[in-house]
């Protein structure tokens, strides 16, 4: 059975191959929000609108068997989806039959949100270990009459800065075990760990229980979201962070207690030169580098990617898509990498460290690289001509399209741009009169090149892409407007998390929490986890 010339594949077979371990990429092409709202545990969302920047990366073996879904409120899209990846060079490609309804129909369980896989495990582990936690109250009461007492953020230091418990230090996840004994020197000093939500908060707060800290330790229950629901205040714009100096006897008490860790997780660990002998034909290995950004742009392992760890065990599905892959992870202290390979081999991924690690090998320099195809040649217009035309009498008869993240427009845009999505863009311009012509622009071009080449199917109209995108118009000192001026497709790419900002309504947070408390017993329906906790 075919599907625009695309073959598909049954839930019920979908099922078989992630219960035997088999690789896999099921991917869902809508956009975030809806993404979010319902699909499968193991689906990750690779956006129509943006496939192309995506796929190289986060899919880099082309015979991989991908699965793909995702139908929006006027189309399916898995076929045009199917299609990209074609052209793409993947040779592997089938379409999930009768969709998301399909996979409900089969009896397939479905989940809300972002980051599932992860955000379940976390729960998964404070069920099997009763990981210690606080809650509000008794952490104000706490910082109130100990003075001792540390609350250590795990988040990202962006995040942080947003909003977090008065007096925090920022120490993302993976830096735990590096710093905390820096941070605590003393063994009856309280540590405190804290996220958002619940998931790093927990996970943080097992890594130190782990590795065998002396100290007391436990979770801010419900993060952020918890304590805000009490009631109290969050400081905003802080810059605490730990500090970056180690002593020999920490470094060394934190790398034998993360070896431990990770060897009773089962990770295992190989030199830099077997490393090709690993990436055998036929699997998909991800190369990553748990280290900070600062430190990854100083020097890296050639072919590794960066995704600093607390991050990587929050987001496997974006950075891991294909279940049944290889990960292989690195770093130059033998602590985070260690770690975070033990939490990566609890939620079912066979892992790997590179060991030792020279400094010598660290020869690359740079930021991660995103490899994606050339978008084709389109005719192009620069800040000045386009200031030209607003300005003259005719510009009635152009319309400007900006295909920048829902976000990025709403702080900024060209004024009278229309906020466009990719994957809308046919429906879009064949809804014009015949006498209008178009101009496109991004943040830099390089989807507003992809939309323009997708849009010359469906009208005979001209089509012009700004050159530089909306940062060469910023750049030329050019007015902006603000705000959701002109939504030509509703901002559905950005799914608002209720954990995010400091502003999202008090029952939304507390239906956050509840749906979170709820996601061990949907594991245990769903059934294809092959979750394990020490």
């Amino acid at each position: 059975m075919t599907i625009h010339a695309y073959p598909v594949l049954s839930a019920a077979t979908v099922r078989e191959k992630l219960l035997a371990r088999n690789e896999i990429a099921l991917i869902d092409v809508r956009e975030e929000d809806p993404y979010a709202q319902e699909h499968p545990l193991w689906a990750s969302n690779f956006p129509l609108s943006r496939l192309e920047l995506q796929a190289w990366r986060r899919i880099p073996r082309r015979d991989t068997t991908i699965v793909v879904y995702g139908e929006d409120e006027l189309e399916d899209l898995a076929p045009r989806a199917a299609q990209i990846l074609s052209g793409l060079g993947y040779t592997r490609v089938f379409i999930l039959e009768g969709g998301l309804e399909g996979w409900r129909a089969a009896g397939g369980e479905i989940f809300r949100d972002v980051n599932v896989p992860s955000k379940s495990f976390g729960e998964w582990v404070e069920h099997h270990k009763d990981t210690p936690s606080l809650s509000a109250e008794e952490v104000k009461k706490r910082l109130e009459s100990d003075t001792d007492t540390i609350v250590l953020d795990a988040r990202r230091f962006d995040e942080y800065q947003t909003m977090n418990i008065p007096g925090s230090i920022s120490v993302p996840g993976a830096e735990l075990v590096l710093r905390a004994r820096a941070l605590a020197p003393n063994p009856s000093t309280p540590i405190i760990v804290n996220c958002a939500g619940r998931t790093r908060s927990i996970i943080g707060t097992q890594s130190l229980v782990n590795a065998g800290l002396p100290n007391p330790i436990a979770a801010l229950r419900n993060g952020t979201i918890g304590w805000t629901l009490a009631g109290y205040e969050l400081e905003t714009g802080a810059n605490r962070k730990f500090p970056d100096n180690i002593d020999r006897q920490a470094l060394e008490l934190a790398q034998a207690d993360a070896r431990r860790v990770a060897d009773a997780a089962g990770v295992r660990h190989i030199t830099i030169d077997s490393l090709p002998q690993l990436q055998e034909k036929g699997r998909t290995t991800y190369l990553i580098d748990v280290r900070t950004p600062e430190e990854y742009k100083n020097g890296h392992l050639a072919g590794f990617i960066n995704v600093p760890g607390g991050q990587l065990v929050q987001e496997t599905d974006h950075t891991a898509p294909v279940r049944g892959a290889r990960i292989v992870l690195a770093d130059l202290d033998g602590v985070r990498a260690n770690m975070s390979a033990s939490w990566l081999a609890q939620m079912g991924w066979e892992t790997f460290v590179i060991e030792p690690a020279d400094p010598e090998d660290f020869t690359v320099k740079g930021e991660t690289s995103n490899p994606a195809p050339e978008p084709g040649k389109t005719q192009e217009i620069s800040a000045s001509q386009l200031q030209e035309i607003l300005n003259a009498d005719e510009n009635e008869n152009y319309l400007i399209f900006d295909f920048t993240t829902s976000v990025n427009y709403l702080k900024r845009h060209i004024p009278g741009a229309r906020f466009a999505l990719r994957s809308h863009i046919g429906r879009l311009v064949a809804a014009q009169p015949a006498d209008k012509k178009f101009i496109f622009t991004c943040g830099s071009s390089q989807l507003a090149r992809f939309a323009a080449n997708d849009a010359q199917a469906h009208t005979s109209s001209p089509i012009f892409v700004l050159n530089g995108g909306t940062q060469a118009w910023i750049d030329a000192g050019l007015p902006l407007e603000h705000g959701p001026s002109h939504l030509a497709s509703p901002a559905i790419d950005r799914y608002r998390r209720p954990y995010e900002g400091t502003d999202a309504p008090a029952s939304a947070m507390q239906a956050y929490l509840d749906w979170e408390f709820g996601l061990v017993e949907q594991l245990n329906r769903d059934g294809t986890h092959f979750f394990n906790v020490l």
